[in-house]
Order: structure tokens, then C-alpha cells, then sequence
């Protein structure tokens, strides 16, 4: 099961986009949690750490590989990995389904690894940690599809949004729109996405969030899906 080939100009421009972030999901009940909130998702968002760059040891090949038989929403692995396996990983979560690859403007080897994640037919993706300075990415805009701004320290669930991170997606923002680039860049914000920050992140810039809990625990998730798409962007 795959999305288009095209599915990245084809997703919804005119709302807030719901990245569903699969770490939230139970894990022994995988698939039935697709079903849950696959009516909903735009995309999946599915976080991978080797324990070194990132403290957690998070989602490994075979179970993208089995997420990937389970929808044909877009699979975007979020790749924390140190330099020294960061290319063989890109390539086990291509092979295993991933359908776009971020990694950290803070890995040495991101120009080998964007270029890697396109000869493989992946959408290529940056993240930005909050010390990086948004403009790090200004050289490769036109390699991505995807800019990822964390609003939390990396790997570490339950914390609040660091408030930096509202005037860094505004700033991403004007830097996306100051230039035409090849392919359309989705802006992102990822982590401390709560029901009294997401209505910030959106008018800041963000054009899709990773929930994690706003979606897993809400029992009313049509009502909470409705809410997210209309929030407004400022301008």
C-alpha cells in the first residue's frame, strides 16, 4: 500500500495538515490504531532514534515495514541517527516503505543524506533542533520537501512548547516564501504540539503539526480533527 507518487503537492493547502506521530499509538495494537485514525490523517509521522543522537531507541524497519501494509497515507520517518549509520538507516527505511525521510541540519553528512534519501525516491526532509539557527537550512530548500521546526528538546515526551519556537516558524516562514523553489515545502512543527499551543503554531506559520495525544487520547477525534482544520493562518 502506497500514496501517489504526487502526494505531497496533492495534500489539502488550504487547512492545518494532521501529521499523526505513531510513537503516541500503542504499539501492541498497531494496526488497530491505523484504522482509529487513518480516516483523519494526512500523513503519519514515525519517529526513529539509535539511542546516541536522540536518548530513546525508537521505531525500527519491520515495524514501518508493517505500518506500510496497514495504509496508503504517506510515511514520514523523522531519522535521529549519528553520522556513522545514518546512511544505512536511510536506506533500511526506504527499502521498509517510507515515503519521505527527514534528518538533522545537525548531522555532518546531510548533503550525502539528502542526496541519498532523493536517488531513492523519497521526499527529502530537514529538522532543525531549537539551538540551530533557522537560516541553516536556507542552502538546501531546494533539495526538501519538508522543514521541521522541534519545539521541544529532542526525544523526550510530555514537555511543555519552549515559546521560542512561535517566532522561529514565523521566521521559517518568510524564508520559505522568499524564494521559488522545484518542489512545494511543507513547514512543520513537531513536538509540545497541546490544544492551547497548536492555535500559536498555526498562526506562526505552520502549515502541519505532529500529534501525538491530541490525537491517541481525545475521545471525540472527529470533533478534535474539526477543530484542527479550522484554525487559521495570520496573512
Amino acid at each position: 500500500m502506497k500514496p501517489s507518487p504526487h502526494w505531497l503537492d496533492s495534500l489539502p493547502r488550504d487547512r492545518l495538515l494532521a501529521e499523526v506521530s505513531l510513537w503516541s499509538a500503542d504499539l501492541g495494537r498497531m494496526a488497530d490504531e491505523i484504522a482509529r485514525v487513518d480516516e483523519y490523517a494526512d500523513l503519519y509521522h514515525l519517529d526513529v532514534a539509535d539511542g546516541h543522537f536522540s536518548p530513546d531507541l525508537l521505531l525500527f524497519p519491520d515495524l514501518v515495514r508493517m505500518i506500510r501494509r496497514q495504509t496508503t497515507k504517506p510515511l514520514h520517518v523523522h531519522l535521529m541517527a549519528m553520522d556513522e549509520i545514518l546512511l544505512d538507516q536511510i536506506r533500511q527505511f526506504a527499502e521498509a516503505g517510507a515515503d519521505a525521510l527527514s534528518i538533522h541540519a545537525e548531522n555532518g553528512r546531510l548533503e550525502e543524506g539528502l542526496a541519498l534519501i532523493s536517488d531513492l525516491g523519497m521526499v527529502a526532509g530537514i529538522v532543525l533542533q531549537l539551538h540551530t539557527r533557522v537560516t541553516t537550512a536556507a542552502p538546501w530548500l531546494d533539495r526538501i520537501g519538508i522543514l521541521t521546526l522541534l519545539g521541544t528538546r529532542i526525544g523526550v515526551k510530555g514537555q511543555d512548547l519552549d515559546l521560542r519556537a512561535i517566532e522561529r516558524l514565523a521566521e521559517a516562514r518568510g524564508m520559505i516564501a522568499g524564494a521559488v523553489y522545484r518542489r512545494r515545502i511543507l513547514l512543520a512543527s513537531d513536538g509540545g504540539n497541546r490544544h492551547h499551543t497548536v492555535p500559536l503554531l498555526r498562526q506562526a506559520g505552520a502549515e502541519t503539526v505532529v500529534l501525538g495525544s491530541l490525537a491517541f487520547d481525545d475521545p471525540d477525534l472527529a470533533g478534535r480533527m474539526a477543530w484542527l482544520y479550522a484554525l487559521e493562518r495570520e496573512g
